[in-house]
Parts: structure tokens; sequence; C-alpha cells
């Protein structure tokens, strides 16, 4: 049992920051934005917490707070000139931001090291103070969905038009969206920064992106558990596939195909849609 715990250690703790990038992709799709600005706010937040640790030797809870407020400022500031963009055009222009904020880390070599990036990062968080985050972020989201906030979002990512005519201030919930989702990310940026002793450019590029929007695409839109379960199934697709040695992309790229094809919904999405529909004509046959 304790060889099993440290094989897969590594991996739980990757699952653990992956499940909150995660979330905060779904937060501004759950709103209606198609962002995939997840990426830069977590590389704010991860090189302002690894930079407060070095090099002014604030305790890393202050720097993990630091770095989530700059990730919600950096969200904040973004919804401002997207808020007259919609659909593709808001996933170019997030995409754009991304790209921007990877140029300003890779050529600020002064501050951030450039394509050396930070070494010799203090590892100071550890899966515990993780798993407490995750645990936070999740109460969080799940009390906000009950709330007006939440309503709001839904209704803004079914139509639009239909929540500005009930008066749903579309412009203010979606920079919340933004603010929120950049809040989380710097939080994970940065615990994934006190985790990893090293951290360039490169750990918040292209890949990330893809990877963070193939979580909740998965898992499902509308549910809080289904970014975790798309997080959960893309990682242990890889471990599982070893045996296919160099078909394992293969294989992880059929998978993802053939759930989005059979499932467009996401995996928790379609399994709570089919238990509804069962559960109702359970009900209708009994009342019969």
């Amino acid at each position: 049992m304790s060889e099993f715990l440290l094989t897969y250690h590594h991996l739980f703790n990757v699952f653990l920051i992956s499940s909150g990038y995660a979330l905060s992709q779904w937060v501004v799709m759950r709103a209606g934005v198609f962002s995939v600005a997840t990426a830069g706010f977590a590389s704010i937040g991860g090189y302002t917490a690894a930079l407060l640790t070095m090099r002014l030797g604030l305790p890393y809870g202050w720097s993990l707070l630091a770095g989530s407020l700059l990730g919600a400022a950096a969200g904040l500031l973004l919804s401002w000139p997207l808020g007259r963009l919609r659909g593709v055009f808001q996933a170019i222009a997030t995409l754009a931001f991304v790209q921007v904020v990877l140029a300003l880390a890779l050529f600020s070599e002064d501050l951030t090291g450039g394509a050396v990036g930070l070494n010799a990062i203090p590892n100071l968080v550890g899966t515990w103070q993780t798993l407490l985050a995750l645990l936070a972020v999740l109460y969080l989201l799940i009390s906000l969905s009950r709330t007006r906030v939440g309503r709001a979002f839904e209704a803004i990512r079914q139509n639009e038009a239909v929540a500005s005519s009930l008066g749903v201030s579309v412009r203010f919930h979606q920079g919340l969206a933004f603010g929120l989702s950049g809040a989380i990310a710097g939080l994970f940026g940065g615990l994934e920064a006190l985790q990893s002793f090293t951290l360039f450019p490169g750990t918040f590029g292209f890949p990330l992106v893809i990877a963070v929007l193939s979580y909740v695409v998965l898992g499902g839109r509308r549910s809080v558990a289904g970014p975790l379960v798309g997080a959960a199934i893309l990682l242990i697709i890889p471990e599982i596939s070893r045996p296919l040695a160099d078909f394992r992309l293969a294989f992880y790229g059929t998978v993802l195909m053939l759930v989005i094809a059979f499932m467009p919904r996401g995996i928790v999405d379609t399994a709570v849609l089919y238990w509804r529909r069962r559960k109702r004509i359970a009900s209708a046959d009994q009342a019969a």
C-alpha cells in the first residue's frame, strides 16, 4: 500500500492542480464566455508567488494570496475590453492574452529568468495544502451556483438576450466570472510554483490551454463535478495505456474523440441527464 502511494503521489498532486485549473476554466464557460485565459492567469499567479517567496522571503500563504489577487485583477481588466466580443472571437482574444503573458515572462530575464526560468524555488506546499485549496474552491463554487449569481450565470449561458430582458447585467456577471476565474487560476498557479522547484514560461504554454479546455469539455460544463472527472480521466489514460508504447497518444485522442462524438454534453452531464430521465420514466410508470 505504501509503495502504491509513493508511486502515484506525484500523479495525485498533478490531479489536484489540474482540477483547480479546470474549475477556473469552468467558471467562465458557465457564464457563457468562451475564454481560454486560464493559462495566462496561472502564469501570473505562479510567477508572483515564486518571486515573492524567493526574493522577499514572504510566507507562502501571503505569496499565494498575492498571486490569486493579481490573477483576479488581470481577469477583471481583461473582461473590460472583451465585453463586446462573443464566441470564437473571445477565444482568440484570450489566447492572445496568454501569448502576451508568456512573452513578458520570456523576455523579462532580470525578473523571471527568461527562457531558463526560476530555479531552486522553495518547496513549501504539499498535498494537504493543495487539497484544502481545492476543497475550498469547490465549496465556493457549489455555494455560488445556488445563489442569484449562479442562476444569472446559467441564464446568460443559455440565452444572453433573454437574460438581458430579465434584468440580468451580462457585462457585470461576465466580468465577475473573469475575475473569479483569474483568482482560482492564480491560486493554483502559485501552488504549482511552490511545489515544483522550477518554473519557466513553457509551463503555462499552449499545451496547458488545450489540456484545461479538454478537462471541461470531456467532463461536462454544467456540473461542478464535470471538470474534476474530466481531469481524472485524461490524467489516468496515459498511465493505463503505457503498454501501447508509441500508440499512447493515438489512444488518448481516440478516447477523447469518442466521448465528444457520443457524449457532447460531457460525461457527468450526460450521466445526470440519463439518471433524471430514468427516474422520470419510473415515476410515470409508478403513477400509471
